[in-house]
């Protein structure tokens, strides 16, 4: 949250994501277009918080609602490429203050914190029975 909040202060872009529409760009990106039901299995949340928050980032211009690409009748919601550059652009500016703050850092030191916040994230999603979707390559 300090991170957050030191780092957001200064950022003086005028479409800077909403901390749902963070959430939900970057689990589309690692997972591809998802429905209001899948959404909910991962994030625990109702289909009434994910129609407001998905209709939100829709008129936003960051998401488009298409039909299933596996063929199913529900409709997917997918990233649009303006949604896709608002997410890369925000997530830089989180790596530059990430940077910011571990400049001093030794790489040892850099590694071992990521291992420490790996493992907390991967036990509080254990506790929760959600595992939440990441790119393989990271």
């Amino acid at each position: 949250m300090l991170l957050a909040r030191h780092s957001l202060s200064s950022i003086k872009r005028a479409h800077h994501l909403d901390r749902s529409a963070y959430i939900l760009l970057s689990l589309m990106q690692a997972q591809g277009p998802m429905s209001i039901s899948e959404l909910s299995d991962v994030l625990g949340l109702d289909a009434s918080t994910l129609n407001r928050q998905t209709s939100s980032a829709k008129r936003a211009g960051l998401l488009d609602r298409i039909p299933d690409p596996d063929g199913g009748i529900a409709r997917k919601f997918a990233v649009t490429p303006e949604g896709a550059e608002q997410l890369n652009t925000q997530r830089d500016e989180i790596r530059a203050g990430l940077d910011k703050v571990m400049h001093a850092w030794s790489d040892d030191e850099i590694a071992a914190f990521a291992g420490f916040l790996r493992r907390f994230n991967g036990d509080i999603e254990a506790l929760a029975g959600r595992v939440w979707p990441r790119p393989q390559d990271r």
